[in-house]
């Protein structure tokens, strides 16, 4: 057994008055106590000035992607042990930056599912989608995800079943990274989305829709499905999120991940874009830069409907989204105007539960996994101390 105390305290849902001393046991925590517990007799005790909390769960990151400038539709040309280097790095960057816990939702060839299956000590847990799925010549057809009409929808199901899966994820609208793709449009009909949902959830298996469209946020509503990743709700005249959507969202206890957390310092000029993305930020007036500010009202809108948000980062599709950034989209939710311990739970105990790991990880609790960070400074009055991480134990071994 070993003892963590910290000056500083989150439990993945609330701040603990003066710190906390955290006791643990092989790949455990056995105990949460407080900051003047003494441990056992011969316990070794690391103290920290900064604060210490759960790992960071990352709900929506491609660790088959190196954040190089249009490098996923490079992906299924490598041959396997190329992959294979790129998704240790990944997962290695992640649990760098405290990220013990990613669900990613977009591979080629399953490749995420054996590092996932080999739960090794020290390295990041992972959820696991597989192939997207998305129509011929759709968002990420490249990935080997394309499905064509109900038989292919059923039969599509039925592989990620056998392969394992944990969850399905589906293209309900275009996306920026694939040239020809209407962002502003959806994609699939609505009875083979239906159809899609269904089947995936007689299989035990929760749909999450990539949807950058307002019509994609619609469509994939009407389906039923259980997540919204991106939830930009792109229309021809900008972003635009009407009340009555966010309403139906609610009611439909949807989640949503926005995919917050680019870093716009890191973003190419305009002309080295590629064409479709481009095309995009010029029809809408945007830019990485104004795309926070232009989302404020939307992203305080899902709050306000009570809409339960989980914090993603799209890691590793562009040169702005880095491996081991959820930490920024953890601050940018505090920059629109989150409460801090609200915007930290997105990455902790609320990220935990989306990706059904909440009785696993997530939170400082008796029983649960050593999954813990401590970063330099107090997180409750400087959220960006999230980027400055001290110590980071994963499955109860120490990096």
């Amino acid at each position: 057994m070993h003892a963590i105390r910290a000056a500083h305290a989150f439990d993945g849902e609330r701040f603990l008055p003066g710190g906390a001393t955290v006791l643990v046991e092989d790949d455990r925590i056995v105990g949460v106590e407080g900051p003047r517990h003494e441990p056992p007799e011969g316990c070794p005790l690391a103290t920290y000035d900064g604060t210490l909390l759960p790992g960071l769960v990352d709900a929506h990151v491609h660790l088959i992607a190196d954040a190089s400038l249009m490098n996923l539709p490079r992906v299924p040309t490598y041959p396997p042990e190329q992959v294979d280097a790129i998704i240790a790095d990944s997962l290695a960057a992640e649990a760098a930056a405290g990220v013990t816990t990613v669900r990613d939702l977009g591979d080629v060839g399953y490749r995420t599912l054996a590092f996932r299956d080999r739960a090794e000590p020290g390295v990041p847990r992972i959820v696991a989608a597989g192939p997207p799925l998305t129509e011929p010549e759709g968002h990420c057809h490249y990935l080997g995800g394309v499905v064509d009409g109900p038989a292919a929808v059923r039969a599509a199901i039925g592989e990620r079943v056998e392969r394992g899966v944990d969850v399905v994820k589906v293209m309900a609208s275009g996306g920026m990274a694939t040239d020809g793709s209407d962002v502003n449009g959806v994609q699939f009909g609505l009875d083979d989305l239906r159809l899609l949902v269904d089947c995936a959830r007689e299989a035990g298996l929760r749909v999450l829709a990539h949807t950058h469209s307002l019509r994609g946020i619609r469509h994939a509503v009407a389906a039923g499905v259980d997540g919204l990743e991106h939830f930009t709700s792109l229309t021809d005249e900008g972003i635009h999120t009407p009340d009555e959507v966010l309403a139906e969202v609610a009611a439909a206890a949807v989640d949503v991940d926005p995919t917050l957390g680019s870093n716009a310092d890191l973003s190419p000029p305009p002309e080295q874009l590629p064409p479709n993305l481009r095309a995009t930020f010029e029809r809408h007036g945007l830019d990485p830069h104004q795309l926070l500010a232009t989302r404020a009202e939307q992203l305080l809108g899902l709050r306000r409907h009570g809409i339960r948000v989980v914090s993603g980062t799209d890691a590793g599709v562009a040169p702005v989204m880095q491996h081991g950034s959820a930490w920024r989209a953890v601050v940018d939710l505090t920059v629109v105007g989150y409460p801090v311990a609200e915007a930290l739970a997105t990455a902790t105990s609320v990220g935990a539960d989306a990706c059904g790991l909440g009785s696993v990880t997530g939170r400082l609790r008796a029983g649960l996994a050593a999954d813990l960070l401590v970063v330099d400074g107090d997180v409750e009055r400087d959220p960006a101390a999230l980027s400055r991480p001290e110590a980071v134990w994963v499955r109860g071994v120490r990096l």
